[in-house]
């Protein structure tokens, strides 16, 4: 059976955060594979309108190309519409029946998981991963497997007002990603 870790999010821009964790995790529990999987619409945030679902897959595409066993996944842009974990997960369970699904989130994710729509359902599709985020306590009632990884504080709402701003990134978000956002003229980049 494969064993596939799923780590969804906006990526709106994706950064080194986001490929430490996958990276981690996946070493960690001897996964075949991460798929770094941005969402269409997310629930639970507000998206940034200007930048597209295409343009954020695009950017996760870019950031994983080197790294083997990190993989960009478009299943939910191609669905499209409001992303909700259990609708995702049940769609890939049915199309992958030989793939145990290990399904990776933050300490701030950890901390919410008793308002994730349909939590009891999800519980029985895939299996919770955890890693800390500084400033969260990582703590539920629910069966989490905790993967301790090299913490570091940063989001992507940090580097988009970076860009705003014409403040450096460097080290923060792969160069290849940061040429693309530039040629794209996105996050106020000209």
């Amino acid at each position: 059976m494969r064993k596939i870790g799923i780590l969804g999010g906006t990526y709106n821009p994706p950064h080194i955060g986001h490929l430490i964790i996958a990276n981690e995790v996946k070493n960690a529990l001897g996964l075949d594979e991460v798929r770094l999987m941005p969402t269409a619409l997310p629930p639970h945030k507000n998206a940034d309108a200007t930048i597209s679902p295409v343009a954020r897959l695009e950017m996760v595409k870019i950031a994983v190309k080197a790294t083997e066993g990190l993989v960009a996944s478009s299943f939910e842009i191609d669905r499209g519409g409001v992303s909700y974990t259990v609708d995702t997960m049940r769609q890939l369970t049915k199309e992958e029946p030989d793939a145990q699904f290990y399904f990776i989130i933050g300490g701030d994710m950890i901390d919410q998981l008793h308002k994730w729509y349909k939590i009891e359902e999800l519980l029985e599709l895939v299996s919770f991963i955890g890693v800390n985020r500084p400033g969260w306590k990582s703590e539920t009632a629910f069966p989490i497997t905790l993967v301790d990884i090299p913490e570091i504080d940063l989001s992507s709402t940090l580097l988009r007002e970076r860009f705003k701003n014409g403040n450096t990134v460097k080290f923060l978000i792969p160069p290849e990603v940061e040429a693309y956002i530039v040629e794209e003229g996105l996050y106020g980049t000209n």
